[in-house]
This record gives C-alpha cells, structure tokens and sequence, in this order.
C-alpha cells in the first residue's frame, strides 16, 4: 500500500489539532468557511476529544472557543446517518446549554457555530456547502426583524437572528470542480488529502508541513494505517450491507409488484367484462326482441285480419243477400203493375233501380 503523503484531516483533529502549536491549520480552514478572521483560544472537552481504545469510531467532533467566546463545533462523520440534521440540533443545543452556569441571565449564552464536514449525500441538493441560520421575517410586509438600539450596542450584532447558532455542512463528495477560492482548496484537501502545489488558503501551507504522514512518530504512523484500514473495513460493509438492502428491496418489490397487478388486473377485467356483457346484451336482447315482435306482430296481425275479413265478409253477404230478395220482391210487385213510388216504399229500392229491373 503506497503511503499518504498528508494524515486525513479528522485523524488530524483527534491527535494535532488541539495542540495550542497547531491552531493555525484549523483556524485557516475556519476563516475560509465562515469569512472572518478566527483566532482560537481553546479546545473544550467534547466526545471526540476523548481517544478510544479501538480506534473505530466513524465521528469525529471537536469544540473550540474563539477570541470573541464563541464555540465552534467542528465534526467529520464518514459514514451515513439517517437522522444527522437532528444531530447536529442535539450537538448544538447540549453546547449552548452545558456551557451556561445555572443562575446565569441569558446574556451569557453563547454564540454557537456547527461546522459538519461529511462524506456521504446529507439531504438532496446540487451544492457542496451549504449555510443554515435563524432569520425572523415579517409575514406581512417580509422586513426582517432587527435588534433595538440599546440590543446592538450589548450583543454587537444588527439582526435577532444574529444571536442564534449557524450551521455550515460540507458535502465533501459533491466537490468536482477546480478549486477557485480558498474554501475550494480547503474542500479539495478534504476530499483527496492533497494540498496543490499553489494552494494560498489561510492554513493550507501550515497544514503541507504538520500534517505530513512522514512526520509522524512510529506510534502515531501505526495509529493512523490502523484507522485508515479500519475506515476501509467498515465502508467496505455499509456498501455490501446498501447493495444487499437494495436487492432485497428489489426482489421484494417485485414480489409485491406482482402480487398488486395480478389483484388489480383480475379486479379490472371482472369489470370491464361485466360492462361489455352488459353492452353486449343489451344491443343483442334490443335486436332479438325486434325480430320476435316483428314475427309476433305478423302474426297477430294476421289473425286480426282473417278475424276481421270473415266478419266483413259474412256482414256483406248478408247485406247484398238481403238486398237480392228485396230486388226479387221489386220485381213481382212491378209485374203487377204496382206504382213504384209504392214499391220503393215496401222494398227500400230507390226508383232507379226499380227501373232496372
């Protein structure tokens, strides 16, 4: 295995940095981030600051104070945590209220910066830092809330929010571009442990000299190989434990997948079947029951009309029968030489056809 040429930075932080001859690399990285001239005073007791026996520990967190008494927390943490953002809350909160003596009044609360350098995807965005404070706007008119007069002059500081902790998260790996400002060149050191050859942010050329792995003692050399292969070890495991995790995922998926179209398929064609049945039907029950009442219809209507031409038809013979006897009537009376005025009286017969006869 080629050695590094540099130790990682969070290493750095557990065994250089809080050396008093060594501020200068953290106060470097720390002016670049925040914008301002910082001069540490101290390195507070915190979790990090505590060495543990194995080594392993994926978090490093380290809290400092600076000239002005304010804490600044600076963490790395290496692998992925669901719920880091409430972290970095619990961290800042345990801060502010740990480092305030009871009976105190509120104006010894302190300033608290949360500085969190990670290298996994925190959230979803398309930036590589970002920077989080408290802001008090108005919801009606949007002015943002300021302090009073009397309030500037006590805190030294112009907005309500100024007053509240900040937050700053560095997303190490989202870093791919050349590094520009001196806060690039900090991040690109982050992520590669190089520093370039023309690398001028604040700290970076303290940092090429005292954090050289060749300068380390054999003990700190084998503490470092020893954590860096243990870092490897336990990435190594979360990435197999992902992959496994997204091929169950999968698999499971699948199944369930399966199972829900299999349901919602049979649910669809049970009633897409039953509205084209009923379609169905009714267009063949309109067609046949046309056709049964055409052919019943007929046939009713045929024995109607045999009904009613045979009551004609008697009706009419009786008539014209009748008629011929009257006629015959007509004519014996006639050949009697009745008049026919009288006769057409006793037959009915007008007198043209009287004379017909």
């Amino acid at each position: 295995m080629a050695l590094p040429h540099y130790v990682r930075f969070d290493w750095a932080m557990k065994r250089l940095l809080r050396h008093k001859s060594n501020f200068v690399v953290l106060e470097g990285f720390l002016s670049s981030l925040l914008g301002e001239k910082i001069t540490i005073c101290n390195i507070l007791e915190s979790e990090g600051n505590k060495e543990d026996i194995t080594d392993k520990f994926n978090r490093v967190d380290l809290l400092a104070e600076n000239s002005k008494g304010e804490l600044i927390i600076v963490e790395v943490q290496n692998n992925r945590e669901i719920d880091y953002f409430l972290r970095m809350l619990y961290g800042v909160s345990k801060a502010v209220t740990e480092y305030i003596s009871e009976g105190d009044l509120y104006e010894k609360i302190r300033k608290v910066y949360s500085v969190n350098i990670v290298y996994f995807d925190l959230g979803q965005g398309t930036d590589y830092v970002y920077h989080g404070r408290t802001e008090f706007r108005g919801i009606h008119n949007n002015d943002v809330l300021k302090l009073s007069k009397q309030q500037t002059e006590k805190f030294i500081c112009q907005e309500a929010g100024d007053l509240f902790p900040e937050y700053y998260v560095l997303r190490v790996n989202e870093f791919d571009k050349k590094a520009i400002t001196p806060l690039d060149e900090w991040i690109s050191f982050l992520k590669t442990g190089e520093i370039g050859d023309n690398a001028k942010a604040p700290g970076l050329a303290e940092a090429r000299e005292r954090l050289k792995f060749s300068s380390l003692g054999k003990t700190d050399r084998a503490a470092y190989l020893r954590n860096i292969e243990n870092l490897r070890v336990q990435r190594s495991v979360m990435d197999t434990a992902i992959r496994e995790g997204k091929a169950e995922g999968k698999a499971e998926g699948k199944a369930e997948g399966k199972a829900e179209g299999k349901a919602e398929g049979k649910a669809e064609g049970r009633a897409e079947g039953r509205a084209e049945g009923r379609a169905e039907g009714r267009v063949e029950g309109r067609a046949e029951g046309r056709a049964e009442g055409k052919a019943e219809g007929k046939a009713e209507g045929l024995a109607e009309g045999l009904a009613e031409g045979r009551i004609e038809g008697r009706m009419e013979g009786l008539a014209e029968g009748e008629k011929k006897k009257q006629q015959d009537i007509a004519r014996n009376m006639k050949a009697l030489g009745l008049d026919p005025e009288v006769i057409a009286k006793a037959t009915g017969l007008t007198s043209e056809e009287i004379s017909y006869l």
